[in-house]
């Protein structure tokens, strides 16, 4: 099996965006719909790697896209052919749009030049939205996938993006997933095998190169 580039070509600010998933409030919250994985996030310091790696990437120049999952009151459009969209219609906290609970969580912070996708089906943050286009028309080449979960939306994120020609950089202690001795075995034995694995403090190191603001050619 071929290496992957150095982390620091593949991390040109100019052809680089970061996307952080579904890191929202009733995700990832103090009062999350599902407590153990937020627990997960904030205990490991994934969700504080997610705001260093957005702030980070503000301070040089690197996209951020917000990738966040809700539904409508009412449920139209939204899945059902799976259990897990079963049971998180039967949650206390269900992510509906327009409440707190599909907002950014702390201590992440947005600012106007982010972008921010909402998907109101399915389980990845790339398929039937509008982050390939966004992220072509973006000019870019990398992107870092951080968020949650290690189970199901990062995964998903990672193989979408690389099924579409990108090379994807995957920063270990910025991703959680439960049970936590999940999450290192889901990098190590499947992400690893299609994309970069870095830390949060590599990628930093790149984003603080010198290099321009990202630019389509």
């Amino acid at each position: 099996m071929s290496s992957s580039p150095p982390l620091g070509d593949l991390l040109d600010p100019r052809h680089t965006v970061l996307l952080t998933v579904e890191c929202q409030r009733g995700v990832v919250g103090p009062d999350a719909a599902l407590p153990e994985l937020a627990l997960a996030a904030r205990s490991s310091g994934a969700l504080a790697n997610v705001a260093r790696l957005v702030a980070g990437a503000h301070d040089s120049g690197v996209q951020v896209i917000h990738a966040l999952a809700e539904r409508r009151p009412d449920g139209r459009g939204a899945n059902r052919n799976a259990r897990l969209f079963r049971a998180a219609e039967r949650l206390p906290v269900r992510q509906l749009t327009g409440t707190a609970a599909v907002q950014v969580a702390p201590p992440i912070e947005v600012t106007d030049e982010d972008l921010v996708v909402r998907r109101l089906h399915g389980l990845s943050p790339i398929q039937g939205t509008d982050v390939d286009a966004l992220l072509r028309n973006l000019g870019c080449r990398t992107l870092v996938v951080a968020g949650v979960s290690a189970n199901v939306a990062v995964p998903n994120a990672v193989f979408d993006a690389v099924n579409r020609g990108y090379m994807a950089v995957v920063p270990a202690d910025a991703v959680a997933g439960v049970p936590s001795d999940y999450t290192p075995a889901m990098i190590r034995h499947t992400l690893a095998l299609v994309a970069t694995v870095a830390t949060t403090d590599e990628v930093l190191a790149c984003f603080a190169r010198p290099g321009g603001r990202l630019r389509p050619e």
